[in-house]
């Protein structure tokens, strides 16, 4: 309940739209090959923002 009003910050922000996307590339991989693609790239992007902010 006390977490309830604490910001996110932006490593937990990214997590959240990697998640979403791969999620999206997931359903779209066996509908659209070529939108799954641009999907996968775009998490894959999120990743390595996520990855530069651990080091």
């Amino acid at each position: 309940m006390f977490g309830l009003f604490k910001k996110k910050n932006e490593k937990e922000i990214l997590q959240k739209k990697y998640e979403k996307l791969m999620s999206e590339w997931h359903k779209l991989s066996s509908i659209n090959r070529t939108e799954s693609d641009k999907k996968y790239e775009e998490a894959q992007q999120v990743l390595t923002k996520i990855e530069s902010l651990e080091n």
